[in-house]
């Protein structure tokens, strides 16, 4: 995987308030499968921003969680250019434990693409 040269993650391209969530949730596209539910609401902003909703009820061990949430800001680090300007919060359900991490950026790349895609009738 390439690094990524001139993408940060920086704090603009995080949802980081409940308001920011509320507004996410409750006016969304969902593209879901059997270990991702990503809801996506357009941004008012100049750029992407993301923000997780990983339960404990469904990766129990903070080490699962942490792993989980790292691979997915990669990957939106990753592919943030591509994406017009949205607000993604991503659930995670427990069946991600049995991917390993290229399987895991499989799924986020064929989202990513989705959200893309959809986002056209946004």
């Amino acid at each position: 995987m390439d690094s990524g040269a001139g993408e940060s993650f920086s704090r603009s391209s995080r949802l980081t308030l409940a308001g920011e969530y509320k507004q996410v949730f409750q006016n969304n596209i969902r593209v879901s499968d059997d270990c991702f539910t990503l809801l996506v609401g357009k941004d008012q902003g100049l750029k992407s921003r993301i923000g997780f909703a990983v339960a404990k009820k469904q990766l129990k061990r903070a080490v699962d969680r942490n792993k989980v949430k790292r691979l997915i800001r990669e990957s939106f680090r990753l592919h943030q250019n591509d994406l017009p300007d949205l607000d993604i919060v991503v659930m995670v359900r427990f069946k991600i434990l049995q991917l390993n991490n290229q399987q895991i950026f499989a799924r986020l790349d064929k989202h990513w693409r989705k959200v893309i895609k959809q986002c056209e009738k946004f």
